[in-house]
């Protein structure tokens, strides 16, 4: 979700349909897509390859936050690229002077500093932060007995987030989920066969898992395997932008929109299918339709992105000092996923990162831009060659429309309301559900809820079942997020009413009907969660570069430009760096 828990991790970044599908929108991929055995019946390979796409289109959805959103990062809110954590503001003097400024302690902003500091020798740095403390809206909390994520709840490994966590020294805080734990869509009725709790868990082994997949009709399954492999209508004619509904009906079919991808677009985006254009907010499987060699299906464009993964593994194989992970895994650490900007605040210390700054205004003086905040301490000023801002589009279309007039239009960009409300229960109180083990009623990584299920909250992490420590012996962590682009009246509603609908949503799904109401621990509410990707945003952002290339030394950034997952951020952050370093090298 994007404004508020973005970076990557969201309900659906922890829906991944399969280690290997994921290289559709990693580095890291594996052959999930191939059978497993040549000697698969001909109507199984047709499924399979049916699936095959399917799932890809869920990595890539997945991919844009989990977020964390909620990034992802599922929920991909946006400001889930922001993180929580120390750095106290000090007395300066009045003016000060630096080679770069960072604006924006996210995902986005800390790793940019990071980067810029380890990697490109700049040491005459500063990066402010509006909050009391750093890291944005990647806020994880600990009572002493729970540990709970109030923005994005985790993120798919990228060899650019490994790389990241070893210059850190955060190697040994790194957690990973087991990536063989299932992932679950809510669906009752329609022709979908039946499953314990209604829990159709998605396919991760292919062509085996499909068997017991009954989630579509067999109509649905040959609808959707037939336009995979390209039997499809073509695509409208430009400049028209495709909806991710009308995209994926022309190439899956309606039933596999309602009840695959629909769930996976509010679970990354909190969004609105028929707004989110295709080419702005899945680029990446928007790309496959014109990719393949044997046709526009989306299998055949697959073959050949498999083939440019693995070609660039080859010529940039990760350093083996990195931490290695499998396909599938999600991330986090041992205390959150603030601790990520805290070491990049502890890296820099105090005199490079000042919090509770907030930007105000930033002109140019000569070969220098000048950037006014208002601190604790009064007005400051910064002069600075070289300045990244990572604010979200609320503010960067006010405070940069000066400097770049394209600037302003950042304002259309919408970024609708997310709650995240984290509820205990106790074990006994839950259901038998799937995959159930004694003492374990949780086993998976959370499930979606499309939109034709009535039911309000937008999908449920299963935090005490992904990563250890999260809950003491005896209770089990349930993370979800609701609201969104078409539930806006969430903003309107009280904190006692969101944290009671969403009760009301886990005893639907997971709970026995006697099960008393859960133990809250964190409820938050994002007026601004995930930047919504609609038609006519990449107009906006080529409009941005124009003005950027006639401003050298402003660098404007974040999840609505890069992505919205927590791996995108932290790749920004890198590629950033890079282009800041070697500006300031000539300048």
């Amino acid at each position: 979700m994007g404004g508020a828990p973005t970076a990557d991790a969201s309900v659906a970044s922890g829906y991944r349909a399969g280690a290997s599908l994921n290289a559709l929108g990693q580095v890291d991929t594996q052959p999930a897509l191939q059978p497993q055995s040549p000697a698969v019946p001909a109507h199984l390979a047709l499924l399979a390859a049916c699936f095959a796409s399917i799932a890809a289109a869920v990595v890539a959805l997945a991919r844009t936050a989990g977020r964390s959103g909620m990034s992802a990062g599922p929920l991909g809110l946006e400001s889930m690229c922001m993180a929580a954590t120390g750095g106290q503001s000090g007395s300066i003097g009045a003016t000060i002077e630096v080679d770069a400024l960072v604006v924006g302690s996210g995902i986005s902003g800390s790793c940019t500093a990071h980067h810029l500091f380890k990697n490109q020798g700049v040491k005459s740095i500063l990066l402010t932060e509006v909050n009391p403390v750093v890291g944005g809206n990647v806020i994880s909390k600990t009572d002493g007995e729970f540990t709970w994520e109030e923005g994005p709840n985790s993120f798919q490994p990228t060899p650019a987030i490994m790389r990241t966590v070893h210059e850190l020294g955060l190697n040994n805080e790194l957690v990973l989920a087991d990536g063989s734990l299932p992932r679950f869509v809510y669906w009752e009725g329609g022709g979908a066969g039946q499953k314990l709790a209604n829990l159709h868990a998605l396919p991760t082994n292919l062509p085996g898992d499909l068997l017991d997949f009954n989630l579509l009709t067999i109509p649905g399954k040959v609808r959707a395997a037939f336009g995979a492999l390209g039997f499809i209508a073509p695509p409208p004619p430009e400049p028209y932008e495709e909806s991710i509904r009308e995209f994926v009906t022309r190439h899956l079919g309606e039933e596999t929109f309602e009840r695959v991808i629909d769930p996976f677009v509010s679970g990354v985006y909190a969004g609105d299918p028929d707004e989110l254009a295709m080419r702005a907010a899945l680029k990446k499987i928007h790309r496959l339709e014109g990719l393949g060699d044997f046709g526009p299906g989306l299998v055949s464009g697959a073959i050949n992105r498999f083939k440019e993964l693995a070609k660039d593994k080859k010529e940039n194989p990760a350093d083996p000092a990195w931490p290695t992970y499998k396909g599938g895994q999600l991330g986090s650490f041992r205390k959150g996923l603030q601790t990520l900007p805290n070491a990049v605040a502890q890296e820099l210390g105090p005199e490079r990162v000042k919090t509770s700054w907030a930007l105000t205004s930033l002109g140019r003086d000569g070969a220098h831009y000048v950037a006014t905040f208002d601190t604790p301490d009064g007005i400051k000023t910064v002069k600075a060659k070289a300045v990244a801002v990572t604010v979200p589009t609320r503010v960067a279309s006010k405070v940069c429309a000066d400097l770049l007039p394209a600037a302003a239009a950042l304002d259309k960009v919408y970024s609708p309301p997310v709650a995240s409300v984290t509820v205990a229960y106790r074990k006994e109180w839950f259901k038998d559900l799937p995959g159930a083990q004694p003492g374990k009623p949780l086993v998976g990584f959370g499930h979606l809820l499309p939109r034709r299920m009535g039911v309000r909250s937008l999908g449920t992490i299963w935090s005490s079942s992904l990563f250890p420590g999260r809950a003491p012996e005896g209770w089990e962590l349930l993370l979800t997020y609701i609201g969104g682009a078409r539930d806006k009246g969430i903003a309107n509603m009280t904190e006692e009413e969101i944290v009671k609908q969403v009760d009301a949503d886990n005893h639907q799904i997971l709970l026995k009907p006697d099960a008393p109401a859960g133990r809250l621990l964190g409820c938050r509410v994002w007026q601004k969660a995930i930047p919504q990707y609609c038609r006519g945003h990449l107009d906006i952002l080529a409009a941005l570069e124009q003005d950027e290339a006639k401003v050298p030394g402003l660098f404007l950034g974040g999840n609505y430009r890069t992505g919205v997952a927590f791996g995108d951020c932290v790749q920004y952050g890198i590629d950033e760096a890079k282009r800041i370093g070697a500006f300031l090298a000539k300048a």
